[in-house]
């Protein structure tokens, strides 16, 4: 039961500080492994992100693999209530929803305000965002960390326990930092795939909670709208949302999600981030139950 005391702590508690924060450090040390990586001939930026992010993956993977047996040797509840606190900072439910809220709230004191706080949320530009396409922005990027910042990390935490939560979170931090074209399509190209591989099951997961708990949808249409956008993944809760909510879901000048629905107005985005929250407790849960069934067959 440990994800569910994990999830009561984020809901109650948010993130630890960030001097005690794991995903913290597997930023400072993807920023200093990547130093010069871009500057590399691309074979050879590919190999040396690779080792790199193998290096990484193996220290955060394999320390967690430690607590874990660790916390093996201690009584049942001890055990239950320090893998709870040590979960809770490999996901990030709360900070997610009340960074999305904050940009709603931002669109209240004007356009520019709320281009500013998107930038917490999403990594594409803002500059020249209309108030609709922000209110897009907002909700796609709800939708898909809902998948990468909570589903996913719980969903290897049930297979492959406290380390398969790090292991995951580790991926996804070094796809937020070097998955990316351009400069970084060499250097950052194992992470990028380590990322799209990890989150497979996951990403149609949440997809799956979110078209059910918003009435359901056509699944031929989900796939057909999910495939518009660059990434494997990301599409699919993105797609789910735009088509429970009947709402036109965009990227400028790279695709449109459900391109006859409405734009989002401030009723549309509460709706989204109800649906959300509903489906981020109710994939929690389900999970949390998986959890609790292994548990019961490894006692028997």
């Amino acid at each position: 039961m440990a994800i569910l005391l994990a999830l009561l702590l984020d809901w109650r508690l948010g993130e630890p500080p960030t001097a005690l924060h794991p995903v913290v450090w597997m930023g400072r040390y993807l920023a200093w492994s990547g130093r010069g990586l871009t500057r590399l001939p691309p074979i050879r930026a590919f190999w040396v992100g690779a080792a790199a992010w193998l290096l990484g993956a193996g220290v955060f993977a394999g320390l967690y693999a430690l607590l874990s047996e660790l916390l093996g040797l201690l009584p049942g509840s001890v055990e239950l209530l320090l893998s709870g606190l040590l979960l809770k900072p490999l996901f990030a439910f709360r900070m997610l929803l009340d960074e999305a809220k904050a940009v709603e709230e931002a669109l209240q004191g004007g356009l520019e305000a709320a281009r500013a706080r998107l930038r917490y949320l999403v990594s594409r530009q803002t500059d020249a965002l209309s108030e609709a396409e922000v209110r897009e922005s907002l909700l796609e990027s709800a939708a898909e960390n809902l998948s990468d910042s909570v589903i996913a990390p719980l969903f290897w935490f049930v297979l492959l326990g406290l380390p398969g939560a790090a292991l995951y979170r580790f991926a996804n931090t070094a796809d937020a930092m070097w998955g990316y074209r351009g400069a970084w399509a060499w250097a950052g190209k194992w992470a990028a795939k380590a990322d799209d591989l990890l989150n497979i099951v996951p990403a149609r997961l949440t997809a799956g909670l979110i078209g059910i708990l918003g009435g359901g949808c056509s699944l031929l249409r989900l796939m057909r709208e999910a495939r518009k956008t660059p990434s494997p993944n990301s599409g699919w809760p993105m797609a789910a949302l735009a088509l429970a909510l009947g709402l036109r879901l965009s990227k400028p000048g790279v695709y449109a999600l459900n391109p006859d629905g409405a734009s989002p107005g401030p009723l549309e985005v509460r709706k989204g981030l109800r649906l959300i929250t509903l489906a981020g407790g109710c994939g929690g849960m389900l999970l949390a139950a998986i959890e609790a069934w292994g548990h019961v067959r490894i006692w028997f």
